[in-house]
């Protein structure tokens, strides 16, 4: 009986961590703010904006491209760091967000979304599954993490 009390104790004890640290719904004010700041950033990455890069992206990044690639915040930056942004009439391809999903976990935001690159010429779209961390620091949000994936048949999101 001893045993069993020790071993129920000791689990109740290993399983608290773990429901601390469930997910649970974004409230509105914070979706809001994520999504402004995800779309703020995704009109820069249209018009290569280094300074939409630098302010999105935190210092300890980790980013994992869809070509299998993994890097960080300095190499994502490198070459970014002097350009001029692109003028909007000169942009080949807009980026969107659509199938925003959002979870909070703890202080953190987990972001899903199908990312959409329209090109401006033909009006063809490809699409990629991302998905990221973000915290929010000094009045905005920053991802820690980022996976982009292609999608396996982007023919099903130009319906």
């Amino acid at each position: 009986m001893r045993l069993v009390t020790l071993t129920f104790l000791l689990a109740l004890l290993c399983s608290l961590p773990l429901a601390a640290q469930e997910t649970h719904a974004v409230p509105a004010e914070q979706r809001q703010s994520v999504v402004a700041a995800l779309s703020e950033f995704l009109y820069g990455a249209s018009i290569s904006d280094a300074k939409a890069h630098e302010k999105f992206w935190a210092p300890e990044l980790t980013y994992t491209s869809s070509s299998g690639t993994r890097f960080g915040k300095p190499q994502l930056m490198n070459g970014m760091r002097n350009s001029q942004p692109t003028p909007e009439d000169e942009v080949t391809a807009w980026y969107t967000a659509e199938a925003i999903e959002l979870k909070a976990l703890g202080p953190a935001v987990i972001l899903n979304f199908t990312l959409v690159s329209t090109d401006v010429a033909s009006g063809e779209r490809e699409t990629f599954l991302n998905s990221g961390v973000l915290v929010q620091r000094d009045g905005h949000w920053q991802a820690i993490n980022w996976h982009a994936t292609r999608h396996a048949d982007s023919a099903t999101t130009n319906r």
